[in-house]
């Protein structure tokens, strides 16, 4: 998924998106989310000319909501491989040193860090700002890409 453009930053630094933008990352249309912000279901901060821009934060918050409207529907879009401990998020870095990478998701305020072999990384294509989600597995977490 591309990353949204800037547009500008909110009290707490976060990232403002302007409604189509957060409506994408969200895998929502644009009518829905303006009722969401209607029936404050989503926060959102009013420009000096009245336009709503939302935090990117409180898109981490609904990333996982928004993925379907029942947990069937969540399950099937998502999870193509079995595992129960899914946590999604948008990722705030890729750092690719020699054979191993490491991508680093913000899920909810909280920060999850994966060790994945660099060419995994290059394949998926994994960049700032993209959705995915952390497939946690006994000791190991595991990227998706969403």
């Amino acid at each position: 998924m591309p990353r949204t453009r800037n547009s500008g930053r909110g009290d707490g630094g976060d990232e403002l998106l302007k409604l189509r933008d957060a409506a994408l990352q969200l895998g929502v249309s644009f009518p829905t989310i303006k009722q969401w912000i209607y029936k404050k279901k989503v926060r959102s901060i009013k420009t000096v000319g009245g336009h709503h821009r939302i935090p990117q934060s409180e898109l981490d918050r609904l990333l996982f909501r928004a993925r379907g409207k029942t947990e069937a529907e969540r399950a099937g879009a998502m999870r193509r491989v079995s595992g129960r401990n899914q946590l999604v998020g948008r990722i705030d870095s890729v750092r690719i040193s020699g054979l191993m990478a490491e991508v680093r998701l913000s899920i909810g305020g909280q920060c999850i860090t994966s060790i994945i072999t660099s060419s995994s990384a290059r394949e998926m294509q994994l960049k700032p700002g993209q959705t995915a989600a952390a497939l946690i597995k006994a000791t190991e977490v595991m990227i998706l890409r969403v």
